[in-house]
C-alpha cells in the first residue's frame, strides 16, 4: 500500500485544497511592508500586541486579558501549569482530546471523566461527582463541537456549569478551537461571553480557520491570571513567534479569515454529508451523531468489534483511524474518531468501503 494510496481520517486537519495559499502569501508581505520592526524583533512574551488587540475585540475582553501563544495546545499547558498542581483532580469529558489526557496525567493530576451526551458534557453526572466530595481545580471542556465526540454543549449546560463552577469553586476551561466551522443551527454564545463571575479561561487558535502551519493559538482570562502566565511565558522563550502572529493578523484585519472560514465550513459541510452517507450505507450496524461543524465525527461500533484489533486491519486496507481508547482514561474500546477534514469528498466513500471491510474482517 503506497502513500498516495492511503486514506487518512487520523488527523484534524484542513487539506491543502481548502487553505488560501496566495491569501497568506500577501498577509505576509503586507506584515513585512507595513512592521517590519515589530515582525522581525523578539517582541514581548503577550504576543504580537496589534493581533492580540483583534483578538481582544473580537471576544469583546480588554487586551490585558489576551495572551496570544505558538498554538492552542501551548495555550493549554500554561494553563495547566499555572493552575493544576500533582494530585489536583480535574474534570474532563469523557471522551475528550487526547493530548489533553496525556498532559494533565503526566502532571500528576487525579482526572474525573465526565459523559459526554449529544447536548455535550452530562451535568448531571458532574453535579453528582461535585456532591461526592470531589473539589476539581479545573473542568476542560471543548463546547462547539467536541474533538473526538463531534458534540455541542446545549446553552442551557453552558448555563448550568457555570453555576456549578461559581458554587463549587472551579476554573471552566473552554477549550474552543472549532466554535467558528459551523455547517447548521445557530452559533451559540462562548461561555467567556457568558461569564459575570470570572470562573472561565478560554482558548482557541487559527488552526482550523487559517491552517495549522502558523501555530497561532490564544488565552482569555482574567487580567491578573494573564499577567502571572506572561511572566512564565518570558522566562520559557522571550517570546512567541512574531512573524506567523504578524501574518495572521493581517489576515484577519483584511477579512480574508472570514473568507478562509467560509471556504472550510463549506468543504467540510459537504464532506461530513458524504461520511455520514457513507456510514449508513457500508456500516449500518456502526452508531454516530453526525456532527453541526467541526472537524470530527465518534463511531461507535458492536461489541464484537475491538478498535485494538480494527485499527491494524484498516491501515492493512489503506484506511487511517484512530482509536476511540485513545481519548478516554478507560473505555472507549468499541470507538473510533474519524477526521473527514484532510479526505476530499470524492475519497471519503471509498475509505469507509475500506473501513467496512475491516470491521468485517475483525467480526468474522
Amino acid at each position: 500500500m503506497t502513500a498516495e494510496q492511503l486514506i487518512s481520517f487520523a488527523r484534524g486537519a484542513p487539506s491543502l485544497d481548502i487553505v488560501d495559499v496566495e491569501g497568506l502569501k500577501a498577509a505576509a508581505v503586507r506584515a513585512f511592508d507595513a512592521d517590519p520592526a515589530g515582525v522581525t524583533a523578539y517582541g514581548t512574551s503577550v504576543g504580537y500586541l496589534p493581533l492580540r488587540k483583534w483578538i481582544a475585540e473580537k471576544h469583546g475582553v480588554e487586551a490585558n486579558q489576551v495572551l496570544v501563544t505558538n498554538g492552542s495546545l501551548q495555550a493549554d499547558a500554561f494553563l495547566f501549569d499555572h493552575l493544576v498542581r500533582p494530585g489536583d483532580s480535574v474534570v474532563v469529558e469523557r471522551p475528550t482530546y487526547d493530548r489533553t489526557l496525556l498532559n494533565l496525567q503526566r502532571m500528576g493530576s487525579e482526572l474525573h471523566g465526565v459523559s459526554v451526551q449529544p447536548d455535550g458534557l452530562d451535568t448531571a453526572e458532574l453535579r453528582k461527582l461535585l456532591e461526592s466530595g470531589v473539589r476539581p481545580r479545573l473542568a476542560h471542556v471543548i463546547p462547539n463541537y467536541q474533538n473526538p465526540a463531534g458534540m455541542t454543549l446545549s446553552l442551557e449546560k453552558r448555563r448550568e456549569l457555570l453555576d456549578l463552577a461559581a458554587e463549587y469553586e472551579f476554573t471552566i476551561f473552554e477549550d474552543d478551537p472549532y466554535a467558528d466551522i459551523r455547517f447548521r443551527g445557530d452559533a451559540l454564545p462562548s461561555m467567556l461571553s457568558l461569564d459575570t463571575r470570572n470562573v472561565v479561561v478560554h482558548a482557541s487558535s487559527f488552526t482550523k480557520t487559517v491552517c495549522p502551519g502558523v501555530r497561532v493559538g490564544y488565552l482569555v482570562g482574567p487580567a491578573d491570571l494573564i499577567a502571572d502566565i506572561a511572566k512564565n511565558a518570558t522566562s520559557l522563550y522571550i517570546s512567541p513567534g512574531m512573524v506567523s502572529q504578524a501574518i495572521v493578523h493581517q489576515f484577519c484585519v483584511s477579512g480574508d479569515i472570514d473568507r478562509s472560514v467560509e471556504t472550510v465550513r463549506a468543504a467540510l459541510g459537504e464532506r461530513v454529508a458524504v461520511l455520514a452517507e457513507s456510514l449508513r450505507r457500508h456500516l449500518p450496524q456502526a452508531r454516530f451523531v453526525e456532527p453541526d461543524g467541526g472537524y470530527f465525527l465518534w463511531v461507535e461500533f458492536p461489541d464484537d468489534v475491538l478498535v485494538d484489533r480494527l485499527a491494524p486491519a484498516a491501515a492493512e486496507r489503506g484506511v487511517a483511524v484512530v482509536k476511540g481508547s485513545d481519548f478516554m482514561v478507560d473505555g472507549g474500546q468499541h470507538a473510533l474518531r474519524l477526521a473527514y477534514s484532510a479526505v476530499t469528498a470524492d475519497r471519503i466513500d471509498e475509505g469507509v468501503r475500506r473501513l467496512a471491510a475491516a470491521v468485517e474482517a475483525v467480526r468474522s
